[in-house]
C-alpha cells in the first residue's frame, strides 16, 4: 500500500495513539508519517549497532529507500543511501556511489521479504 493511500486512512491510527474523536486528531503531515514509518522500518533488519542510524521506508509508490550512517574508526561520518525502484521489468537499485542495477536472486528475495515485513509492520503498528 502506498503512503498516499495510507495518508487517507490516518484517522485509523493505532490505539496507542491518544486520539478519541476525529476533532481531536492532530494534523499529521507527510513528513510526520514518513518519519514514523522510517522509524518502524529500521527495526526489520535486526539490532542497530551502537553509533549507527538506519532508515527504511517507501518514499512513494514503487520507490523504496534504505539509508545507514555511522562514524568510522577515524571518526568520519560514513553514509550510504540505496534507492530501489520497482518497475514492470524488475527491481532496480542505485546507491549514492553506483548506477542503476537490476537485482536478482537472493538480493531480490531479501528485498521482497523486507518490503512485505515493512508493509505489515506499518499497517499493524501505525495505521491499524
Amino acid at each position: 500500500m502506498s503512503l498516499r493511500k495510507l495518508l487517507r486512512f490516518r484517522k485509523k491510527l493505532s490505539p496507542n495513539y491518544p486520539v478519541k474523536t476525529p476533532k481531536e486528531m492532530p494534523k499529521l503531515t507527510y513528513d510526520d508519517l514518513i518519519n514514523a514509518e522510517a522509524e518502524l522500518g529500521r527495526t526489520i533488519f535486526g539490532p542497530i549497532p551502537e553509533g549507527h542510524q538506519r532508515e527504511f521506508f517507501e518514499a512513494r509508490q514503487n520507490v523504496w529507500i534504505w539509508h545507514e550512517s555511522y562514524l568510522d574508526t577515524s571518526g568520519a561520518i560514513k553514509e550510504i543511501t540505496v534507492r530501489y525502484e520497482v518497475r514492470p521489468a524488475g527491481v532496480y537499485k542505485k546507491s549514492n556511489v553506483s548506477k542503476y542495477k537490476k537485482i536478482t536472486g537472493d538480493e531480490l528475495d531479501n528485498f521482497r521479504m523486507a518490503t512485505k515485513a515493512y508493509l505489515n509492520l506499518v499497517k499493524t503498528k501505525l495505521y491499524c
